[in-house]
């Protein structure tokens, strides 16, 4: 069995063992194992990779490829790059702290657990897949449980928030067929074979007129994923009444499908439509960075803050990706996982206190710094790293995107890049604003002073995912050289 495939077969053997487990107990330990399993071996992928790429040039590593429907030309093709392994590791790592933080969880707890694993198994297969049909069908494993997780296990208008979260991902989905069918059409050089292989369709030149039809539907069905505004509200409702580990991997890692897609599917397959096109969705990046972080500055759910701040940082991935350099493009990437490890460390946070307090309002929260410690200072902690405080992850995401911005020197280019980079100092408000709030002055409620300290599980849970946070801040040269790396092939096809 190759490398790459267990990455879809140890998750699915999880599920099944789920199914015939009995009780709270057994579910979870299958489910930590199972992700225990999977963290080990993202952490030997990397090693592997990092061996092999040292004698193997290839675009894309461990590559396998199984003829599935022949008439079509439609085969399982897996492979890696720097990215691909980087963005695995973020996965395992999410799902893996996501089972800590729902230790607890006592209702249905085999068939949230199945639910969870079965939407990390899409996300493993998205990842790896170099077969655009292929990708799109573990695209869509990933997104329906997400339906299931919020209408069943979350709180407040679940209903509602599941149904607007499935019909707009799912409308996007029909978007990105047509983009999708449009690149296979167009893939056959010269009368050839038509083909969905990304690495095949890259050596043909795709018609002009196809390319500017079809990137944006590609762009859109892939961005809207990835809360591009104006396409982002499901994602605040969808936050607000997920439960918390499903909150964790819906912006952690299910929203990273959307730059991922952007940048292996739109930008390196439709090079000429993306420079035609780039200027428009650079328009509505630069509003989504600067909307969603004066949205997040107006709420007072913490939920509500987290989740526009998401939509404001994965703006930046848009906009870095269609900036169309190097600098930017590495960026991009170091900012999806930095966005990934920190906002789910914040919705495992939120959760945390949420559960001991049975309010997210931050207005009848404070002095929780006196009470819970160790949660407050984590706390602290992620709202520095999210701001871009110099030593964590964000610092070096945010300088190579608005650096490569910067290497244009026309003025549309400055001016949004301007225009985005006020987003820091909005930043910077609304998370000291929380942590004065909610954290810091005298306890506002008597009941407070009871709150039960933080369990072994909660801690194991939130140090995974602030480790790799304060990892990439103080030594990310490993991991963007690897990134860089992985980045050529696709600047030469672009630029």
């Amino acid at each position: 069995m190759d490398i790459l495939s267990l990455f879809v077969i140890v998750p699915i053997l999880v599920v099944l063992a789920l199914v015939f487990s009995k009780g709270l107990k057994q579910a979870r330990l299958i489910a930590m194992t199972g992700g225990i399993i999977q963290l080990g071996m993202a952490i030997n992928l990397i090693f592997s990779y990092l061996r092999e790429r040292a004698i193997d040039d290839s675009i894309m590593l461990f590559t396998r490829d199984l003829t599935w429907f022949e008439q079509l030309n439609i085969h399982y093709s897996v492979g890696v790059d720097g990215i691909s392994v980087a963005l695995i590791t973020l996965t395992a790592i999410v799902v893996l702290a996501g089972v800590f933080i729902s230790w607890k969880i006592d209702d249905l707890p085999k068939e949230f657990f199945v639910s969870l694993i079965i939407l990390s198994t899409g996300v493993y297969g998205f990842f790896i897949s170099i077969d655009l049909f292929t990708m799109f069908v573990f695209y869509e494993i990933a997104v329906i449980p997400m339906y299931l997780l919020i209408g069943i296990w979350g709180s407040g208008p679940k209903e509602y928030s599941a149904m607007k979260l499935t019909l707009m991902l799912m409308g996007a989905s029909a978007v990105l067929l047509v983009g999708i069918l449009g690149i296979y059409f167009n893939s056959g050089a010269e009368g050839g074979a038509l083909t969905f292989n990304i690495l095949e369709i890259a050596q043909v030149n795709i018609p002009y007129e196809a390319q500017k039809l079809f990137f944006p539907m590609t762009f859109i069905g892939f961005a809207v994923l990835g809360a591009l505004f104006p396409f982002h509200t499901w994602s605040p409702d969808g936050h607000a009444s997920a439960p918390t580990a499903v909150s964790m991997l819906h912006a952690g890692v299910l929203m990273k499908l959307g730059g991922y897609g952007i940048f292996r599917v739109a930008m390196y397959l439709l090079p000429e439509g993306a420079l035609e096109w780039s200027w428009f969705f650079i328009i509505l990046s630069a509003i989504g960075v600067v909307y969603g972080a004066f949205a997040a500055l107006r709420q007072t759910d913490l939920k509500y803050i987290n989740a526009y701040a998401s939509v404001s940082h994965l703006g930046m991935v848009s906009f870095a990706l269609l900036m169309l350099n190097k600098t930017a493009w590495n960026g991009a990437i170091l900012q999806s996982l930095s966005h990934g490890f920190m906002t789910a460390l914040f919705f495992a946070l939120i959760g945390m206190i949420y559960g001991r307090t049975h309010t997210r309002d931050i207005t009848k929260l404070g002095g929780l710094l006196k009470v819970i410690p160790f949660i407050s200072a984590i706390y602290v902690i992620a709202g520095l790293a999210l701001l871009g405080l110099p030593g964590f992850s964000g610092f070096v995401a945010e300088m190579n995107i608005f650096m490569g911005a910067f290497l244009h020197d026309d003025m549309f280019h400055r001016i949004v890049t301007i225009v985005s980079v006020s987003a820091i100092v909005v930043t910077a408000v609304y998370v000291l604003r929380v942590v004065g709030i909610m954290l810091m002055g005298p306890v506002k409620n008597p009941e407070y002073l009871k709150l039960a300290k933080a369990t072994w599980y909660e801690k194991t849970g939130v140090l995974l995912l602030l480790i790799p946070i304060v990892g990439i801040g103080v030594a990310p040269l490993w991991l963007s050289n690897m990134i860089l790396e992985s980045l050529e092939p696709f600047i030469r096809g672009v630029l």
